[in-house]
């Protein structure tokens, strides 16, 4: 059961998920948890009124038709609360309501400020596609090369985090993106991560996915690596510089094959070879620099944590 009332909100972004909501918030509020409140997409099946009738809070996403996505909801529902927690899952139904106390648990016992929920932990037969899964391998694969850490699954739907720990981040992902931004952020502010053990269900007969793998999955990366320019500068620069200056090698290979063969010159492609090898090459040297300018700058910053942490508790020593 919840601790109190007031400290928790429940946020659950919804669209077109009439068949599971109304059970997903009844399972939440046998929990202990009151303060629940359903962020809705314009959706067109009676979720928003099933959702009220079981007792939740329901508020409208702005936008038109699909409202502005999942990520729009996430930020316009924290705004919608001033609880100091917040506890985020999907209304289809595939999440316990049973696991929100342990997912919020690291959160009020102070040893984190976000909580990952990890669906692989004990995930039901039938729960997630092969594709899928090894969609969210890849994905997952990719954040611990580029951040050089492990949230176990970074695109679970199940969080946990604080109300101060999300005012550091910076997010605009419209869609499902927005659980990728999530854990791209946590890695950039060094933000306490925990990662939690949860059972992840099966859709219930009649719920359809608005996940769209191909598509969803395509933004997904996309937006894992256009994050990685201000975290991890060496591997968007050196990647770039990498396929442009191995494109650079393949063209002049083609250039003194047909030279030294078949004695045909290629000026023009020879100028294009030297121009993407000079490119490619000072595209890593910045991919260097700038990652040394990060790693200045992460380390400048946590001598200035550190020092405002000490002055806090001179001042507390002062005040006693």
């Amino acid at each position: 059961m919840a601790e109190t009332d007031d400290d928790v909100c429940v946020l659950v972004p919804t669209y077109n998920e009439a068949a599971t909501i109304g059970e997903v918030v009844s399972g939440l509020r046998d929990e202990g948890f009151d303060n629940v409140l359903v962020v809705d997409g314009h959706s067109t099946d009676g979720t928003r009124d099933i959702a009220a009738e079981h007792g939740a809070r329901v508020v409208l996403q702005t936008g038109s038709g699909r409202g502005s996505g999942k990520g729009e909801a996430v930020r316009e529902g924290v705004e919608h609360s001033d609880a100091e927690y917040v506890l985020m899952l999907d209304g289809d139904g595939t999440y316990k309501p049973e696991d929100a106390e342990a997912m919020l648990e690291p959160l009020r016992s102070g040893r984190a400020e976000h909580v990952v929920g990890d669906r692989f932990a004990d995930m039901e037969a039938g729960a997630m596609t092969r594709l899928n899964q090894f969609g969210n391998r890849v994905i997952n694969a990719g954040f611990r090369l580029i951040h050089r850490q492990d949230f176990g699954d970074i695109l679970s739907g199940y969080r946990a985090f604080t109300r101060e720990s999300f005012e550091l981040m910076s997010l605009s992902a419209e869609g499902f993106g927005i659980e990728t931004e999530l854990a791209v952020e946590c890695a950039r502010h060094n933000i306490t991560t925990e990662v939690v053990d949860i059972t992840y269900l099966a859709r219930p007969d009649g719920s359809e996915t608005n996940l769209r793998p191909f598509r969803d999955g395509g933004g997904i990366l996309l937006t894992l690596y256009l994050r990685s320019k201000t975290h991890n500068p060496l591997f968007y620069f050196g990647t770039v510089g990498g396929v442009v200056g191995t494109t650079g090698v393949f063209v002049a290979a083609f250039v003194a094959y047909d030279w030294f063969v078949n004695n045909v010159p290629h000026d023009v492609l020879a100028m294009l070879a030297g121009v993407l090898l000079l490119v490619g090459v000072q595209l890593a040297m910045f991919g260097v620099l700038a990652d040394t300018m990060v790693v200045l700058h992460r380390e400048q910053r946590e001598r200035l944590e550190r020092l405002t942490e000490r002055l806090d508790l001179d001042e507390q020593y002062d005040d006693d």
